[in-house]
Formats: C-alpha cells, structure tokens, sequence
C-alpha cells in the first residue's frame, strides 16, 4: 500500500511519505553540514513524519482532501521515539516540536513515556509501515563525536545544537513541503558571500569617484583599509572601534564580505538595533551590491517591511527569502536576530541554521540591553566556538563586553590597532556644559529657536513636546521651520520628516529639530550645533555624532544641558528616568571638568563601571535564562528572554496629511475586531502606528485608547500635525 505524507496538489498528485522523508533528509544533511551534523540532521529528517505511517493518519489525510479539513490525528511520537532510541538525547524534541515548537526535557519525557505506553500500537505500526518502504529509519547515527567533548566543557553547547538541528530540520521539511504543492523546485540562493568582495569593491569606487570630497575622506579610507586587513584574519570575535561618521557602516560590510572570501563562508548578516537605520543601511548596501541588475542579493527583514507593497525591495524573493534567511546578505533589527535565536517556535526559528558558517555583525552594538548581556554574549561565543561563526562588535562606543564572564576569557582582534589617534583626529566637535546655573527649559526654548540650524536632543517624549512648543513659539519669522521627532509620530510622518530634514541637511538650510533618543544610532543628520540633554556617555556621544558629521567645519558645537527644575530644587536632563543606574557611572567620569564622551580609554573605565553598577553579571532573569538553557527548557528561555521589555503599546492613527489612506486603514481595524487573520493586515498598519505606555490605556488616556486586537488600540484622541499624539494633563518629567 502506497503511504502519503501530503494531500494532491494542483497537479493532482499526493505527496509519497518515502519522498517526503528522503526529500527533508537531503536538506536537512545539506544544512547541518554548515555545523558539523550531517547526520543527525538528516537522520531527524528522515524519521520526522515516520509517525504518519498508521492506517489511521492516512484514512485521515484522504478525509481531508476530500473535506478541505485537517487530519487532526497526532503524528509526532514514532519519530520522537526512534530519535530516542538511537542515543540523540534532546535531540528527540526536534521532531516532537517541528509543528508545534521545541518542549522542554520534562515534556519530552512525557511524551516518550507515553509512546511506549498508551500510544504504543500505533507509534510501532507506523514505525513497522514507514520501515517496510524507509527502511534507513531504523539506523540512527547517535551524536556527533564533537558534541561529547563540548558537552563535557559547557552544556549550554547542546542547547544551541538543538536549535540549529531543529532550525535545519524545519527548514527541510518546510521547503519540501512547499516544492510538492507548488509543484516547482525551490532551489537555494546559487551565489555565497564569498563570492561578492570583487562586486562590493568595484562599486564602492563607483560610489567615492560620483560622490563630492569630504574633508574626513581620508580617515574614512583609513577604517576601510584597516577593516580589509583584519578580514584576512582567522575566525572568532572582532571589534570595530571607530568614531561616528568614519564609514562603518560600508567598512563592516567590507570585512564581513572579504572575511567570508577568505573562510569560504556562506552569508553575512548586519543587526542594527532600530528600523530606521536598518532600512537606511539595507539602501547602502543594496547600492553596492545589487548593481546593474541580475538577482536580488541583500534581504531587509524586520517588522517594518511589506514585501507584497508595490515596488518592496525584492519583491516576492524577499518574501520567500524572509521565511530562512536564504541570501547571501541579510540586513535585519538586532531584536528578530537575538528573539530568533532565543525563541521556540518553527516560523522563528526556521532561520537559524543559516547562522551556521556566516559573518554576524553587531552593528551600534553598544545598544543590547544591560539585562540581558549574558545570555546574549553566552550564545554569540558558543556560535563562535563550535559553529563557525564570525562576529564582528560595531560601534562608536564599544562597551567593556570582555570584561564580562561569558567572554572574559575569549581574545577579540580589533580591526582598529589603536582607535586613540582616529577619535582625536576625527574629533570634529568642541562640547560645552550648560549646567551652573542650569537654564530653565523657556531659557533653553529661546536660545536654540536663535539658532540658525540645531539639533535637540531630549530624554523623553513630554520634554520633547513642550522645548519643540517653545522653540517654534519662539523662533523668528526668517528662520527655517521648526521639526519633531518622537515615537508619538506614526511611523510614516518620523519616516517623512526624517528625509525632510536630510534634504535640508543636504542643501544646507536652516531648520531647528526637536528629538527624542531615535536619532542617535545611525541616522544621517548633519547639524552645526547639536543641544543634548544630559544622558549616558553613549548616547551623548552618538547625539554628537549628528553634529559637523561630514567635517566641513573646523568644530561643530555640542551642548549638554540640564534643565533647572520648576521649583527650583535642582537640576535633571530627565535621564534618570530613561537610563537607570547607568547614568551614575557617567557622573563618575564624564563632565565639567573631567572627561569628553567620545574618549575611547574613558569609555571602557565607565562600561566597566556602569557593569558592576547596573549588576549585569547578577540579574536574576538573565541567571534563569541560563539555567533554563542548561535544563533544555526551551519554552522557559522563550518566556524570559526580552530584547525590549513591553512597557509600551502600538496605537493606530491616520494623520490629515494622509486622508487619502484613512479608509482603507478603517476597513483594516474593522476586519481585525472581527477575528480576521492578523499577519498580514498588522504589516500593513505599521506605517500608522505609534507607541504609548501601556498603563495610559487605563490611566491618563483611558477612554482614548480603543481596544482593536490584542495590545494593539486605536487613538481617537488629539494628533498634533507636527508634534504627533499630545496628551495634555501629562505629568512625565519633562525638566
């Protein structure tokens, strides 16, 4: 009797389990390769859907393709039991969890004791129908030989096995899967990383021949050799330290793409924490890499992305390419790749084996969040250590990571040999402290809107709102306009009002913007004074980093202010409210008579300050989530694990200027509160979504909140056509 593992497709045809089966192991062995797990990649492969061999599953399947049902019979405990018997460990959840994600050590345990119990008939009747057509199932090939010896030194080395095993598997199964219904194969991306450094090289010239001089040309060649010298080095943890506006972002693509020319390696993947500059980043390559047609080569993937909007990078090959990281250069948010890689569940993880023999750059990486630097670090050296992973540590304030005990015993090359002379020679701003006596915020309002064209950046939303108030209340006729920007703008009006500033930047006009922290990673703004409320030493840096960022003038100006309190009881910029502890260890070293922020030596004195002050190595969710790793409790990892913890909520709005989109959104929000499919119908209200905190939705903005689906609301209330959502009896610190 013939055995099927998937109903007919469009051709008619019904899916042979032996195909299916020896399909996914192929795949499967191809991609466990990249890490050292052929075998037992492909043996999960092989046996995965063993348990679809009853008579009962298949009257099931021919139910269903008569009916459009669901077979809706469990098919997951022969395969579990078979990867059990052949020595795999935990390993055995790879197949348990590839619908439903991965179980924890206790769970597994249950469903083997139930597979050689109550489910035993049918678990050994499929297992005895699968051999007679399969018989490769009974062969199991135990683990890997390297995996002993890397057990014995670390477990937390058999939890990042599972999930690239798992990654593999479900990669596998999936993509065979899709092959017998679409009918077409779907082959892997025929071009590599290591393939594209010649492609990468012409086009930057291209790019520096058409591009006006600047006078930080030179040093920028400067980082751009240094990154091409330290590619030829061997494999493991890099830092690329370098100030703000020396060309990182094209100097990391570089190593990363001639690092994998020299390593034969697959892919390079760039994580940048916040979409702006994700989507700013993937342009940049993309114009490098992606030249005079032919196939797609960079991947943007983050939460901001339409891949089916008219015109989307990619188009549908991105789509597709999203399910797995399938290209040879992928631009994603530094929270997709760490929740990936910490998460349980199929769709998430689908991707990971890709991570296997690639380039990970850590771009703005000083951004990671303090809680959560162990588990994170933790995962990157095992990465390193046993899956031929490169990564590359980024930014213009390398924090003191190897210091910490995951990594302290770890040596990072640094692609620059002595960063001291690059800041010093790069250091294109004069800073200035504005803090006795501190200037009371109207004080501040009237100086910046005399500025012919400034930068402010602020510590929080309301202190935003009111200077922005202030200075366009204050502002001459014959200055420049007055801009906002805050995550109380719909994503779509930051969006626009960013590259209108850029296009003032551009064309020299005065314009004074009034910001929150979102522009300080990455985005390119050029201003000749910048007004910064006093912050950490990173983000004072990076506010810095906005200020003469091409270098045509001999010192840009910075000012960090505090602001006088009303009531005349001291002085704040607002940060202890954003910041934490981690402002106390800037206190200590940075200052009015002590240290720039932009002072590399410094710098690593206070990361390893703020380490011990914020307790990094003693949190206890961070402790958890290792013990739960070294326990095999994926689902616990998957609860505890947080990139951003959620103390805010996205609210839906359509501002007047885009009318001609409301109702459409309103029909959007309509289909929503009345259970439709929310995937695709939330990518497409991402444009006009905000953020606020989550408590206002029964607190100060109650009743201006309406409830639309899960944390999602709609915001009935006032919109602010330059300033965004404005809640007016407010009481966030704004001083």
């Amino acid at each position: 009797m013939d055995l099927f593992g998937h109903s007919a497709n469009s051709a008619g045809q019904r899916h042979r389990l032996d195909d299916h089966l020896r399909g996914t192991e192929r795949r499967a062995r191809r991609y466990g390769s990249r890490f050292a797990a052929a075998e037992v990649a492909g043996y999960l492969g092989r046996v995965h859907d063993v348990g679809k061999g009853t008579c009962a599953w298949q009257d099931g399947l021919l139910r269903a393709e008569a009916t459009g049902s669901r077979v809706g019979i469990p098919h997951k405990h022969a395969g579990t039991l078979l990867a059990h018997r052949a020595g795999l460990g935990r390993l055995a959840g790879v197949v348990f969890g590839h619908h439903g994600g991965l179980v924890s050590r206790a769970c597994l345990r249950e469903e083997l004791r139930a597979a050689q119990s109550e489910h035993a008939a049918s678990v050994q009747e499929a297992i005895d129908r699968v051999a007679a057509v399969v018989p490769e199932i009974l062969d199991g090939p135990g683990l890997p030989g390297w995996v002993h010896g890397a057990y014995a030194q670390d477990d937390l080395v058999l939890d990042v096995l599972v999930r690239m095993v798992f990654s593999a598997v479900v990669d596998a199964d999936r993509l065979d899967t899709a092959e017998h219904l679409n009918g077409l194969p779907r082959p892997d991306h025929p071009v590599a990383a290591s393939d594209l450094a010649e492609r990468f090289e012409a086009a930057r010239q291209e790019l520096l021949a058409a591009r006006p001089p600047s006078p930080v040309d030179a040093d920028r060649d400067y980082v751009y050799a240094q990154a091409l010298a330290a590619a030829q080095g061997p494999q493991g943890f890099y830092r690329l330290p370098a100030p703000t506006g020396s060309g990182k972002t094209i100097a990391a693509g570089a190593f990363g793409l001639h690092h994998a020319r020299r390593h034969g390696l697959a892919r390079v993947i760039v994580a940048v924490p916040f979409m702006t500059v994700t989507e700013q980043n993937a342009g940049v390559y993309r114009g490098l890499l992606e030249t005079g047609g032919g196939a797609p080569m960079v991947l943007e993937h983050h939460s901001g992305v339409d891949f089916d909007a008219p015109g989307a990078p990619g188009g549908r090959w991105a789509r597709l390419a999203a399910e797995n990281w399938d290209a040879p250069f992928v631009v994603t948010t530094t929270v997709r790749l760490f929740e990936a890689l910490f998460d349980r569940r199929p769709e998430a993880m689908r991707r990971l084996h890709r991570l296997a023999g690639s380039v990970i750059v850590l771009d703005e990486v000083q951004s990671l969040p303090d809680a959560m630097l162990v588990p994170i670090l933790s995962m990157l050296r095992t990465l390193t250590e046993f899956f031929g992973v490169t990564v590359l540590l980024s930014s213009a304030t390398q924090p003191a990571f190897f210091d910490l005990a995951p990594l302290k015993e770890v040596a990072a090359r640094d692609v620059i040999a002595e960063p001291k002379p690059l800041y010093e020679r790069l250091a294109r701003v004069s800073y200035t402290w504005w803090s006795d006596p501190a200037p009371t915020v109207e004080e501040l309002a009237r100086t910046v809107a005399q500025r012919p064209s400034v930068l402010t950046v602020c510590n929080t939303t309301a202190q935003a709102q009111r200077i922005h108030e202030l200075v366009a209340a204050h502002r001459p006729q014959d200055r420049g306009p007055v801009l906002h920007l805050s995550t109380r703008m719909v994503a779509r009006h930051r969006k626009d009002t960013i590259e209108e500033v850029i296009e003032l930047n551009r064309t020299q006009s005065e314009v004074a913007v009034i910001s929150t922290q979102l522009v300080e990673a990455g985005v390119d703004l050029d201003f000749p004074e910048v007004y910064r409320a006093y912050a950490t030493a990173e983000a004072m840096q990076q506010a810095a980093g906005r200020c003469n960022r091409s270098g045509r003038l001999e010192r840009g100006r910075v000012v960090i202010f505090h602001l006088a309190a009303p009531d005349g009881t001291g002085a704040s910029g607002g940060g202890e409210f954003v910041y934490g502890a981690a402002l106390g260890a800037t206190r200590l070293f940075f200052g009015p008579g002590r240290a720039r922020p932009d002072d590399p030596e410094v710098l690593h004195a206070y990361y390893t300050e703020r380490f011990k002050q914020t307790n990094v190595e003693g949190r206890d969710t961070a402790a958890l989530i290792q013990q739960a790793r070294r326990e095999g409790d994926f689902p616990r990892v998957a609860e505890l694990f947080e990139m951003i913890p959620e103390t805010t909520v996205p609210v839906v709005y359509v501002p007047e200027r885009y009318d001609h989109d409301r109702e459409r959104i309103a029909d959007i929000l309509h289909r929503l509160r009345n259970g439709a499919a929310s995937a695709h119908l939330l990518r497409d209200l991402r444009p006009y979504m905000a953020t606020l905190p989550r408590g206002y939705a029964t607190g100060k903005a109650a009743g201006l909140m309406v409830p639309v689906v899960g944390d999602l609301y709609e915001w009935i209330g006032d919109y602010d056509e330059h300033r965004g959502i404005e809640i007016a009896d407010t009481k966030e610190y704004v001083f």
